[in-house]
């Protein structure tokens, strides 16, 4: 007799729960303070992170990728191959990123930007669009991590899938 109760109440909650537990993802205030730290290190580490979201990922000006990518740059990424002129290809040449006005201010929406060693991981808010949702979607987390040696990004993850392009906004 216990046991189709205890049943009964796990496919409740399999059906209620996913549809009520899941809290939004959100984007800080201040994006460009996230990317600062009291450790000399760590804020050059994040430095060199913040340029290459606001510089190159935003505004498309790839043309300044040796400032902030090493020449021998391994990307995880598996839509575009290791180094940095393969990175820049990828950006100009597949995706063709124009180059605009670098902003004042960063307009990616980040959610978290953490660094330890040379390891610099940033999460942002993801939309994911699932019509069978009462709400259409659901947000969740999307991470870049970036390993700095030198002042410059060596190698980078992310949990991209193949033929999945970056969402720039």
């Amino acid at each position: 007799m216990r046991a189709p109760f205890l049943t009964t109440v796990f496919v409740c909650l399999t059906i209620v729960l996913p549809a009520i537990a899941q809290e939004p993802v959100v984007p800080a205030k201040d994006p460009e303070h996230l990317f600062t730290s009291p450790d000399p290190r760590l804020h050059a580490n994040k430095q060199v992170v913040y340029h290459i979201i606001r510089d190159l990922l935003e505004a498309g000006h790839w043309e300044m990728a040796d400032q902030f990518l090493s020449e021998d740059y391994i990307q995880h990424n598996p839509n575009a191959a290791s180094g940095r002129e393969s990175v820049v290809t990828y950006f100009t040449k597949v995706l063709k990123v124009e180059p605009k006005e670098i902003p004042a201010k960063m307009r990616m929406k980040i959610t978290s930007v953490t660094a330890e060693g040379d390891l610099v991981v940033v999460t942002y808010p993801r939309l994911v669009k699932d019509a069978a949702l009462p709400k259409g979607g659901y947000t969740t987390t999307w991470f870049d991590m970036w390993k700095i040696v030198d002042g410059k990004a060596v190698e980078h993850w992310d949990p991209a899938l193949l033929n999945e392009a970056p969402d720039l906004q």
